[in-house]
């Protein structure tokens, strides 16, 4: 199974780049640039990598995004997690790219985008692998901060696929961001958004229905309200599930008792993706096998979900052609 899982090609619709920086890059990162960590070491780094919630993960989370201060340090980021990724046979990644952050530390918009740009094309032609860019806004920030970041983006609008609603969900509901949202129409992005992670069931109707979103991020508590769990059913709406991610930060306690199953047996439309790999245990080949020990699924179910994925990607139609035409070639039985 895990040769079968390798081989299947994975397209990744929900990952955040900044969450792909592992401890070793992190210190060269910091070296290269002269930043003051307060860890000694790469082991020290990793051991700080245990989080109890979101709000401790996120804590880490924006410290390591202190190494990253030149447009060749946003390339060699990507690049590395690109690599990585590519080896486990993911053909298309959609990164989510916090802006705020960094626009917060004094690193201009242009940098992040070109260091980023440059590891797109290096990517296509080095590894095959295409890629897609969602601009996502910090939810506990002001709406208005998130507006002026996404004019900043503007002259670089042929490079973006999407707009995106991340970071700590509780208090911060998606209907705070709607002129932002609809702004983003307007220059004819997608939208997607997190929700129903730690978040109510109403904040994935909330997204749904005042930032007219195409995907949602996670999104695993939409089986606490089954008109919800109905109406995504009904409209085929693409849930992006991060089950490592769930497990490492305590959404659930075991894997084993995830609502996935759940949610595929309910008819929702699901896709398998890594979050923050470098923070929370693995990338997508980790996460596919970790399911596979869980749930016991079978290659016909990772099949199905490895489609949903390269169904609802950003991506071109001639791209998309490729990719099913890759998967059909995995040939497998009904029920195998």
């Amino acid at each position: 199974m895990r040769d079968f899982l390798k081989a299947l090609p994975k397209a990744e619709l929900h990952l955040h780049i900044e969450g792909t920086l592992e401890p070793e890059l992190m210190m060269a990162l910091a070296e290269r640039n002269g930043v003051t960590l307060p860890y000694a070491s790469v082991e020290e780094v990793r051991a700080a990598y245990d989080f109890e919630d979101l709000a401790s993960f996120l804590d880490v989370y924006f410290q390591g995004m202190s190494v990253l201060h030149t447009a060749r340090d946003f390339e060699d980021l990507a690049m590395d997690y690109f690599r990585r990724a590519a080896a486990e046979g993911v053909v298309h990644v959609e990164m989510h790219v916090d802006p705020q952050a960094h626009l917060a530390r004094g690193v201009a918009m242009d940098t992040l985008m070109e260091g980023l740009e440059r590891a797109r094309r290096r990517a296509a032609s080095e590894l095959d692998l295409s890629t897609a860019l969602i601009l996502a806004f910090l939810r506990d920030r002001p709406a208005e901060e998130a507006l002026e970041a996404l004019e900043q983006a503007v002259p670089h609008l042929e490079r973006l696929d999407a707009v995106g609603l991340d970071s700590a969900e509780v208090g911060h509901p998606p209907g705070k961001f709607a002129v932002v949202f609809r702004r983003a129409a307007e220059l004819g992005l997608a939208r997607v958004a997190h929700a129903g992670e730690e978040g109510p069931p109403a904040y994935i109707r909330e997204a749904l229905d005042r930032l007219d979103v195409c995907r949602v991020d996670h999104g695993v508590r939409c089986l606490e309200d089954e008109a919800l769990v109905e109406r995504l059913r009904a409209e085929a709406r693409v849930l992006t599930v991060c089950p490592l991610s769930n497990l490492r930060l305590k959404v659930v306690e075991r894997l084993e008792a995830h609502p996935l199953p759940a949610m595929l047996e309910a008819g929702l439309t699901l896709t398998l993706n890594s979050d923050d790999p470098a923070y929370f245990g693995g990338g997508m080949l980790d996460n596919f096998l970790a399911c596979e020990r869980a749930f016991g699924w079978s290659r016909e179910t990772f099949t199905r979900l490895a489609g949903n994925a390269i169904e609802a990607g950003f991506m071109s139609e001639t791209r998309r052609d490729a990719l099913r035409e890759r998967l059909a070639a995995m040939q497998v039985p009904p029920g195998g």
